[in-house]
C-alpha cells in the first residue's frame, strides 16, 4: 500500500540549510583549530577509538575537509543523499569519541542525535527528484 505524503519544498530548503551549518563551521573550526581539537579528543573517554584509526590531527584535518565539502553540498542540495551519508559518516565516530561517556554534558550527545534524524531524513527520501519535480 502507497501512502502520498506532501512535504513543504521550503521546508526541505530550511532543513537542509540549518543541518548544514553546524557542519560548515564544525569543518573551518576542524582545519583553523587542529590542535584544540586534537586535545578534546585526548579528554575523551573513548580516544582509544580514534588512534585505532590513526594519527588524530591527520584525521581532524580529514574531516574537516570532508564536513566542509560535504557540508556546502548538502547546502546547496547537490547529491544531497551522498552528502548527507558523508556527513553521517563523519559524525558517528566523532561522536563516539568526544560525545559518548560524557555524562555530566548530554546536550552535544543529544544534539549530534538530532543531527543524526535530520541527516537520515535526506538519506531515506529522494528530496532531490521531489524538489526537482515540483518546480
Amino acid at each position: 500500500m502507497t501512502t502520498k505524503v506532501s512535504i513543504s519544498r521550503r521546508s526541505i530548503q530550511l532543513l537542509r540549510i540549518a543541518v548544514s551549518g553546524i557542519f560548515l563551521v564544525a569543518g573551518l573550526n576542524h582545519l583553523l583549530e587542529v590542535e584544540k581539537t586534537a586535545q578534546r579528543i585526548e579528554h575523551g573517554n573513548f580516544k582509544a577509538f580514534t588512534h585505532f584509526f590513526g594519527d588524530p590531527q591527520w584525521l581532524i584535518i580529514l574531516s574537516g575537509i570532508a564536513m566542509l565539502v560535504a557540508g556546502f553540498s548538502f547546502l546547496m542540495g547537490y547529491k544531497t543523499k551522498w552528502a548527507a551519508m558523508l556527513l553521517m559518516a563523519v559524525l558517528i565516530p566523532i561522536t563516539l569519541t568526544v560525545q559518548v561517556g560524557q555524562m555530566a554534558t548530554l546536550g552535544p550527545l543529544f544534539k549530534n542525535i538530532a543531527i543524526f534524524g535530520g541527516l537520515l531524513f535526506f538519506i531515506l527520501n529522494d528530496t532531490d527528484n521531489l524538489l526537482n519535480k515540483s518546480k
